[in-house]
């Protein structure tokens, strides 16, 4: 009878704009799912061109170069007896179209506009496309003639549409779509499709993966169906992640699950089905049968193929899996790895410099820059030849092999201690052991001669001399001289990244990393322009506390002894004059509130849209056992004045790894101004109130 079907969901590395990897990308993950017996291949969203063009999806040449890919991928023999789904933008009667093009043996079987699009957090598909608002509904589209000439077609049905097969139906849903409230595959689960597909852009977020997971097996297990999803991995050209998870479901139970984290460029999962079973499964649901028989029909694009063989009672069959979640510690220690890794081998250049000051989050950036070694190694070890070809070329030797962890970071790291006289011995010490760990290029130096070179200068022309704090000065003279410290800090770290493997007689430049977690950018605890200022930032979506656990994990994964003393030491900026030889300065004393604070503050403001009135009412309840309610309106006061005062510092923040719902990072996914009436007055007004009510 023809019952089981075999498909394919790819998770495809793909980059903005590079129309000939992405292409190449495209065909190994085709040729992979016809090796392995496919009749259906479903690639991410948006594939030939990549998610991230941005704005550069107005430009007529995106157009034009996506439709040339299409041209390549329609006259190939690798595409002919498999039904190929990919995506592009297409302009249909003047309005552009976040589309799947669908295709078999030379022919556009349909292109299927988005629905619903992403428009909130970091995604701004409103911006590019239009939604496809005419639900059922189909209209001619003209091919342009490159493609006209391959396909014999001048005109494919464009719409809202599902495909009949010979044996099944399948209908198509484009990432958002499934986190809709309307999603599209109830309607068409009713009226019939046994396929659901799933052509995602979907990035990284700490803790996010089994929302997708539950999302899917949700979508079959109330109507019964074949759910394949497929989404893009890796960095694509900016602050986000996209982190594969490519899976296919069925009846509610996943069969067949990606990897979330890899440095695999194509990663194909197949799985084989009986269609008996999905449709067994829907006839004892009564209330879903009799909401079937009133379903407004879906227009159904008839295919002369099928996804099964005709002899095929033999054919062995997917079974149910247990999904495997990693823990957030680790997604800390792979994600921002694979991503450093993408920037690294694309940006092409020679490796990273980070300022290594001792503490946990410098430390914790170099254990993410090891994990990204090990994952190299790893990825060698596993037969990966473009990994290895990408190794070879950044450290400039044909015949290298990375075998060893600590000896590829030994090639592509550098760390850097920058001592100054408020430097303490035991963070000197710090830095120094988790470098002979990792295995990192260590360099000690001093910054002291830099520092009164600049201050100096300040002198001569002022005849002024600041002083800190504890030597008799105010606090903006003791911010001034703590400010110098910090940025001669960045100056130094970009010379020596441009010029330290010269000076070995290596070709090549180092990428800066910064290494501001996001409750300190939160707060504004850094200097502008001090090392927080950097080409990128692995940690700067992190928090504290993640930070923290992700340091044990460390500990105990990579047997990182020296992490022990930095986990158990106060975090301090060390800008400050020591007293009796020990660090006097801490963070949280320097900020006015704990970084677990920071944390709440921070999912407050951004996750649950609380200004300072709400947040004062929120942390009531929630702080009803630690603080009085004056208590808790000085904490909140003090916070958005800090917020508001420092806001500024956003607009420079490094580009950082996006990890946390609750980032401040002011290029798109949390827009906000960056000067603002810092004494809040009408809002305080409204905390002193019911402060004084209660």
């Amino acid at each position: 009878m023809g019952r089981a079907v075999t498909v394919a969901a790819c998770a495809l590395n793909q980059w903005a704009l590079d129309f000939e990897g992405n292409l190449e990308r495209i065909f190994k993950s085709i040729r992979i799912a016809k090796s392995k017996g496919a009749r259906y291949r479903l690639g991410p969203e948006l594939e030939i061109c990549g998610y991230g063009c941005s704005d550069h999806y107005y430009e007529s040449d995106t157009l034009l170069h996506s439709f040339q890919v299409l041209e390549k991928l329609l006259a190939s023999p690798a595409t002919q007896d498999i039904i190929c789904d990919v995506g592009m933008p297409v302009l249909h009667r003047n309005v552009r179209y976040n589309c799947r093009v669908i295709f078999l043996n030379k022919k556009i079987l349909l292109i299927r506009p988005k629905i619903s699009l992403a428009n909130a957090g970091n995604y701004r598909e409103l911006r590019w496309f239009t939604p496809w608002s005419k639900a059922r509904h189909v209209e001619e589209y003209f091919l342009p003639r490159i493609i006209q000439e391959v396909t014999g077609q001048e005109t494919v049905p464009f719409g809202d549409a599902v495909l009949a097969t010979k044996d099944t139906c399948l209908g198509a849903e484009i990432c958002e779509e499934l986190w809709a409230p309307n999603s599209p595959h109830i309607e068409m689960g009713l009226d019939g499709v046994e396929i659901f597909t799933n052509s995602s852009g979907s990035h990284h977020v700490l803790r996010k993966a089994h929302t997708r997971v539950d999302l899917v097996n949700s979508a079959t297990a109330k109507n019964g169906g074949i759910y394949i999803l497929a989404n893009q991995k890796g960095c694509d050209g900016d602050r986000l992640y996209y982190d594969g998870c490519a899976m296919i479901s069925m009846n509610g139970e996943t069969v067949a699950q990606g990897s979330q984290f890899s440095l695999d460029d194509v990663e194909v999962l197949v799985a084989t089905l009986d269609l008996e079973d999905v449709r067994s499964y829907r006839a004892e649901i009564s209330s879903r049968n009799l909401a079937a028989s009133k379903v407004n029909p879906y227009p159904r694009i008839k295919v002369n193929f099928a996804l099964s063989c005709p002899d095929d009672v033999a054919v062995p069959t997917c079974m149910p899996i247990q999904w495997r979640h990693h823990s957030p510690e680790e997604e800390i220690s792979l994600g921002p790895a694979c991503w450093l890794w993408d920037y690294l081998r694309r940006s092409k250049q020679a490796g990273f410099l980070l300022p290594l000051s001792g503490g946990i989050d410098s430390s914790a950036t170099a254990c993410i820059v090891y994990s990204m070694c090990h994952q190299v190694c790893l990825a060698v070890k596993n037969g990966n030849a473009e990994v290895l070809a990408d190794a070879r070329r950044i450290v400039n030797e044909e015949g290298y092999t990375p075998e060893d962890p600590r000896e590829f970071c030994r090639r592509v790291f550098t760390t850097c201690y920058m001592a100054s006289e408020n430097s303490s011995q035991e963070t000197c010490n710090r830095a120094k052991l988790l470098a002979e760990q990792i295995g990192s290029y260590h360099i000690n130096l001093n910054i002291d001669a830099a520092v009164k070179a600049v201050v100096g200068i300040f002198c001569m022309v002022t005849g002024r001399t600041p002083r800190f704090s504890v030597h008799g000065g105010s606090s903006r003279e003791s911010l001034a001289l703590q400010n110098v410290q910090a940025r001669i800090r960045m100056v130094l770290a970009y010379l020596f990244a441009q010029l330290a493997l010269w000076a070995r007689g290596m070709p090549g430049g180092l990428l800066v990393l910064g290494s501001a977690n996001v409750d300190e950018s939160l707060r504004g605890y850094l200097t502008k322009y001090d090392c927080s200022s950097a080409d990128i930032n692995p940690i700067g979506g992190i928090s504290k506390t993640d930070l923290k656990n992700f340091i044990q994990y460390c500990i105990e994964n990579f047997q990182l002894t020296a992490l022990r003393s930095i986990m158990s030491a106060p975090p301090t900026a060390e800008l400050e004059p020591l007293v009796d030889g020990r660090v006097a300065q801490t963070d949280e004393a320097d900020m006015g509130m704990t970084y677990a604070e920071l944390s709440i503050y921070g999912k407050l403001r951004k996750i649950a849209k609380a200004g300072p009135y709400s947040m004062f009412c929120k942390l009531l309840s929630m702080w009803k056992e630690l603080c009085t309610p004056r208590e808790v309106a000085s904490k909140v006061k003090h916070f958005f004045r800090m917020y508001s005062v420092n806001r500024h510092k956003m607009t420079t923040l490094t580009p950082s790894y996006h990890a946390e719902n609750y980032s401040p990072d002011d290029n798109r996914f949390d827009l906000r101004p960056f000067l603002y009436n810092t004494s809040w007055s009408w809002q305080f007004r409204c905390i002193d109130k019911q402060v004084n009510a209660l």
